[in-house]
């Protein structure tokens, strides 16, 4: 797109603007990464107003910016400005005239757990039938979602270079995805799973399964849902819509989509025979945890609605590696080894992933850093006892309760058996760091696990820091 073309869509004029020839080499909405060439948007957010960067962009070399009407900071710029009545409207109906106009597909992923998981084992199955885009990081709201999808005008490329686009759909709130859907209607929606995270801003579970079955409501017509037959609250969304086909996933309950035969190999990953109305196929999935074959499932079921051959949509499977800091192993030459999960966690997340840890055969000692699960509202302390009876019963060795609500945790613990000295609280993540350097030894298997404001990744730093990758 030229510079003067997204003018006109933004304006719906042909109002003239310095270097309307000219192609944005990407768009954004931060003045401290833009990179020369690309289009600002200054988003007035809860705590910052981009507008009071717009000069800093223009300093960088971006070759426009998208300003409120009101704005009056830069007068001697004002051939770069590009006036609307509000920016992030703007930069949502820009990415919305890409998809309008672009004949590719947009798979759309929600859940409570395992979104970027399946997003890139998706991607990695696509990639074998066609050009993909995929969300980048955690661009899945209403602000990363749009950029996201800009993705596909930036860098010299173009929507026409690309036949899929896998993108994340989040949110904390009822609405949310509504709301995304109505700038990026998807042709066909996946939703992992409904569990509890967010309770702070709903009454109950079932309510945030609502709130996720948006994602479906927002479905082109024609299109499809990919629904997990085996999560009750996913499984029901199926009857949402009379104008869009169900393709339905699991391991348990009937569905179109199968694993069967699951054989586990440790932190390895799993091999399964992945069941399909069209014949079986063999997968060696590089992932590990019963939770991962579910993501591979979805995943498996995109390709299979889009009538991708068995044996490609197996290597778009057996292809896909762990993202950083979503159960990355890391091996150290100590003969220590660590599961950096410390992106996000939530109750059923984490007893997915430690449940994993205590399956290993790999080790002498199983040790959970399980930072405070954020988001959960007045359920927080009982949910965090929850699950520390559960890490217990798991059989984990060694429990590190890592701020907040963390006590809460270790406290179900030492109720379910855990001694004093083996589920203790530490406040902070350097604290815990410091615990685990001086304890932990050889043949340990360290899982590192918390809600992304408690920084649980400054753990697995400290550590990469003391101790060298083998």
């Amino acid at each position: 797109m030229r510079l003067g073309e997204i003018v006109k869509t933004l304006r719906k004029s042909d109002e003239a603007i310095e270097s309307a020839d000219r192609e944005p080499l990407g768009f954004s909405i931060d003045s401290r990464a833009i990179r020369e060439g690309e289009m600002f948007f200054a988003i007035r957010g809860e705590n910052h107003d981009g507008h009071n960067f717009v000069a800093s962009a223009l300093d960088k070399g971006a070759i426009a910016a998208v300003v409120a009407n009101d704005f009056s900071g830069a007068p001697a710029r004002e051939s770069k400005l590009v006036r609307v009545p509000d920016t992030l409207s703007a930069l949502q109906a820009l990415a919305s005239s890409v998809l309008e106009n672009w004949p590719g597909r947009e798979v759309a992923i929600t859940g409570s757990s395992g979104k970027t998981t399946t997003k890139e084992l998706t991607a990695s199955v696509l990639a074998r039938g066609g050009r993909v885009t995929k969300t980048s990081g955690n661009l899945n709201n209403h602000f990363g979602l749009p950029l996201s999808v800009l993705k596909m005008e930036s860098d010299h490329r173009h929507a026409s270079d690309f036949d899929f686009a896998v993108l994340e759909m989040g949110m904390n709130h009822a609405g949310e995805i509504a709301g995304l859907t109505r700038f990026a209607p998807p042709d066909l929606a996946a939703v992992t799973n409904v569990g509890a995270v967010h309770l702070e801003f709903f009454p109950s579970v079932e309510a945030i399964g609502d709130a996720k079955s948006e994602i479906v409501l927002g479905l082109k017509p024609g299109g499809a849902a990919v629904l997990n037959a085996d999560d009750p609250l996913v499984a029901r969304m199926r009857a949402l819509r009379n104008d869009v086909e169900a393709v339905m996933y699991g391991i348990e309950e009937h569905a179109r989509v199968v694993a069967k035969g699951i054989e586990p190999d440790g932190l390895a990953g799993s091999r399964f025979v992945l069941s399909t109305p069209r014949g079986e196929v063999k997968v060696s999935l590089r992932l590990a945890g019963r939770h991962n074959v579910y993501n591979a499932l979805a995943a498996a079921a995109v390709g299979e609605f889009y009538g991708l051959p068995l044996e490609a949509i197996a290597e778009g499977l057996g292809g896909a590696g762990g993202s950083r800091m979503r159960g990355e192993v890391l091996r150290f030459k100590e003969g220590i080894t660590v599961i950096d999960d410390s992106y996000n966690s939530n109750p059923r997340a984490l007893i997915e992933m430690a449940s994993t840890v205590c399956a290993s055969r790999e080790c002498r000692r199983r040790v959970v850093v399980a930072g405070e699960m954020l988001e959960l509202g007045r359920a927080g302390p009982g949910l965090h006892r929850e699950a520390g009876r559960a890490l217990a019963a798991l059989g984990v060795d060694r429990l590190i309760g890592v701020r907040g609500l963390a006590r809460d945790m270790v406290e179900g613990a030492r109720e379910a058996g855990m001694s004093e000295g083996a589920a203790v609280f530490c406040e902070t993540p350097d604290e815990a760091s410091e615990l685990l350097l001086r304890e932990a030894r050889e043949g340990d298997l360290i899982l590192v696990k918390g809600s992304r404001g408690v920084r649980t990744e400054i753990v697995v730093e400290r550590l990469k820091r003391r101790w060298e990758l083998g």
